[in-house]
């Protein structure tokens, strides 16, 4: 049994409305004003294809629980406005440069300086170019080995799976075709192979789990079609559940997110969150966004946690899917509060096996508080299958809580 939200849990037009609302997007493809795209925009629900995400109704104060939708394959290429529906107003623009310090060699950054992030991460950044019969746009990638495995975001690159064509631009303005190794929606990790004789620098990779709040990162891809753009800012929260979707995908995608305010725009999609050691800690994934329109960022990105992104992407190396953690049970928010309430439970699956049935609200997985359905889908798809957690919740709503062990079932 998926799981995920029911019924209740509304989505949105890969578009905003015409009526303004607070949304949350993933910086996609980005498409010129004069691109062909699809008329009909696929609902968020999954990732999917670049899509706008607008927050589909009244949002619980307090509850950290982020509707996300996925911009349908917004794909950014030098030049190509490749994001869909994205406008950008004109503006100059103006080089800064900063005092040279009289005891480090010209040329040579000190460790640990933006400078020095963005000399080494640069040349481990691409480009992805995606074109298809229903459109075309760009997203970013990040090199993994020399022979040319890159990960991505799905739904970067899911219009190529209809037999659309993808290619990839390194750092230094070169080009080369690639080809889809495997893809998960339900986590938005996708791998491809670039077609080169190239030997590529791939990116170092660090860890998500040692990340705290206001640490420094710096995000680096191809936001609006700008290549080898790079922003800073700090992780501004850990855990952040955020939903996201598009019309690629049957699945929904709940993404156990690193908030961070560097600034994430549509193209910036598949791109790297850095360290200030240069280590990839996050793949760039979504961001917030108000009004109606496609705004960019406002300080509210978001990215997969590189743990994570890791092992989903192993896996799509070595046997071309990805598996994740299951509870065995179809939840939503609790109607009366804080938790997720247990709406069906997959006969024989983890949750019946320890004793969670229909009706009991979920109030905690390990040492963390789950405020919603998604925190719990989140919560759980962070964690790899088979591994035992402990789960707080009420039989039914206003008895006391109890915790009991359950070892989580595996899914694709």
């Amino acid at each position: 049994m998926e799981q995920g939200r029911g019924g209740d849990g509304g989505t949105t037009a890969a578009f905003p409305p015409s009526s303004p609302a607070q949304g949350y997007t993933q910086p996609g493809p980005w498409r010129p004003a004069d691109a062909a795209y699809p008329s009909d925009q696929p609902p968020f629900a999954g990732a999917g294809p670049g899509t706008a995400p607008a927050a589909s109704g009244p949002q619980k104060s307090g509850r950290g629980l982020l509707a996300a939708g996925i911009v349908a394959a917004m794909l950014v290429s030098g030049g190509l406005g490749g994001w869909i529906g994205a406008t950008v107003a004109d503006g100059s623009s103006t080089g800064l440069s900063a005092p040279v310090n009289s005891s480090q060699p010209v040329g040579q950054a000190p460790d640990g300086t933006v400078e020095a992030v963005a000399g080494k991460v640069l040349p481990s950044v691409v480009s992805i170019d995606v074109r298809s019969q229903t459109g075309r746009g760009e997203g970013s990638g990040v090199v993994l080995t020399p022979d040319g495995l890159i990960v991505t975001n799905n739904h970067v690159i899911a219009m190529a799976r209809a037999g659309g064509e993808i290619q990839v631009r390194f750092n230094d303005g070169s080009k080369a075709p690639a080809s889809v190794v495997g893809t998960d929606p339900a986590t938005d990790i996708a791998v491809v192979k670039v077609e080169t004789s190239r030997s590529l620098t791939p990116i170092s990779l660090g860890s998500s789990a040692t990340l705290t709040e206001g640490q420094a990162v710096a995000a680096v891809g191809s936001p609006l079609g700008l290549s080898g753009t790079v922003t800073t800012g700090i992780v501004s929260a850990l855990d952040r559940p955020v939903r996201a979707g598009g019309a690629e995908s049957d699945q929904s995608t709940v993404i156990d997110a690193i908030q961070t305010d560097a600034a994430v725009n549509p193209g910036n999609s598949g791109g790297a969150l850095v360290n200030m050691n240069g280590e990839l800690v996050g793949i760039n994934s979504a961001i917030a966004s108000l009004g109606s329109g496609n705004s960019g960022s406002i300080g509210l990105g978001f990215a997969i946690p590189v743990d994570q992104a890791r092992r989903i992407a192993d896996q799509l190396i070595k046997q071309g899917y990805a598996t994740r953690a299951v509870l065995g049970v179809s939840v939503s928010d609790s109607p009366s509060g804080d938790g997720a309430l247990v709406r069906a439970v997959e006969p024989g699956g983890p949750a019946e096996r320890a004793g969670i049935n229909e009706g009991a609200v979920i109030t905690g997985v390990g040492e963390r508080l789950i405020e919603g359905g998604d925190a719990l889908v989140a919560a759980i798809r962070s964690r790899p299958p088979g591994e035992t957690v402990s789960v707080t919740y009420a039989s039914r709503e206003g008895e006391a809580p109890k915790s009991v062990d359950v070892v989580l079932g595996e899914a694709r």
